[in-house]
């Protein structure tokens, strides 16, 4: 986000706080900055709240932050003033704070800066209910407001849950997906609520917030970190079923970082198997399914139509982009 604000920084005033909970990213990317408090080595939440008060105190005009819903439940505790925005780097973001990607929140700034009119609305902060997680259930929880620069174009949406009426059309996708199964491939099924209902015809467990692997209808490995899956990658035919986060459109970068951008290029963009509900993807309203791997240029290389499977043996066409 920083490097695509280089060309235009004389637009801006830069003020931080020191180390890695800011000053060395600014410094990294070459950009002048001052530093308003130096927060312990091992920043803690409350370091959090304090550095958006010491930033506030000293005359910020907007709060950037790089992180997840954890980060941004910080920041609505603080209170701040001034709009927010975020940059997604978190695993799950279920708030409406976050810009689409990096490249995303620096274009949303640069309109700003440019008095282009950006309209600053209140947009929900939400993070998972950890309770309902002990519980197998991934629901995310109201936490507050912030202000927020809008443009629909660059920013996220909130999350929705899947509707209970959504629930028949999982299954149907999972038996097309289970009866499609090739011998001796290995499948890697993502976070979700339709690529659990595959492992569930299968009669298999799922791992609610991780990536497991099947092979031959049987749980090979489960929860797989970048490394376990590079291995099978590099042994195995691969396919990937992921699904589209509800409300968001968001395909890759959100849940599912283990599908690192030397993976992803590793298996092709032919391996995907992408699953969504048609009402899920009416909910788009025709926005794209949206790329955040971190490589900007392999976003840009997966670009285009791509097959969504939708029901038993349906499928939709859908952007990405």
């Amino acid at each position: 986000m920083l490097q695509h604000l280089q060309p235009a920084q004389a637009r801006f005033r830069f003020l931080t706080v020191s180390g890695l909970m800011g000053l060395d990213a600014l410094n990294g990317a070459g950009l002048p900055a001052r530093s308003v408090w130096s927060p312990p080595v091992n920043s803690t939440a409350q370091d959090t709240i304090e550095a958006v008060h010491r930033l506030e105190a000293a005359g910020i005009d907007l709060l950037v932050f790089a992180g997840g819903d954890g980060t941004a439940r910080n920041i609505c505790e603080a209170g701040p003033g001034v709009p927010v925005l975020g940059v997604p780097a978190g695993v799950k973001m279920h708030s409406g704070v976050f810009a689409i990607n990096p490249q995303s929140a620096a274009e949303l700034i640069l309109e700003l800066a440019e008095g282009r009119g950006v309209a600053v609305e209140r947009v929900e902060i939400r993070d998972l209910d950890e309770e309902a997680v002990r519980h197998g259930v991934v629901r995310p929880r109201f936490y507050g407001e912030l202000r927020c620069p809008q443009d629909i174009r660059l920013l996220q949406q909130v999350k929705c849950s899947s509707p209970d009426s959504d629930a028949l059309v999982q299954t149907e996708i999972a038996a097309g997906i289970v009866d499609g199964m090739e011998p001796d491939v290995v499948y890697l099924l993502c976070p979700g609520t339709t690529a659990a209902a595959v492992m569930e015809q299968l009669g298999l467990h799922h791992t609610l917030l991780g990536i497991d692997a099947v092979c031959n209808r049987q749980l090979l490995a489960a929860d797989l970190d970048a490394a376990a899956i590079a291995a099978l990658a590099d042994k195995h035919a691969v396919r990937v079923l992921l699904t589209v986060t509800g409300g968001q459109g968001m395909l890759l970068g959100r849940g599912n970082q283990q599908l690192t951008p030397a993976i992803l290029r590793r298996i092709g963009r032919s391996a995907l198997i992408i699953l969504a509900t048609p009402g899920k993807l009416r909910n788009l309203q025709g926005r794209p399914l949206h790329l955040d791997t971190g490589d900007e240029s392999l976003d840009r290389e997966w670009q285009g139509l791509a097959e969504v499977v939708t029901g038993y043996e349906s499928r939709q066409l859908c952007r990405l982009g």
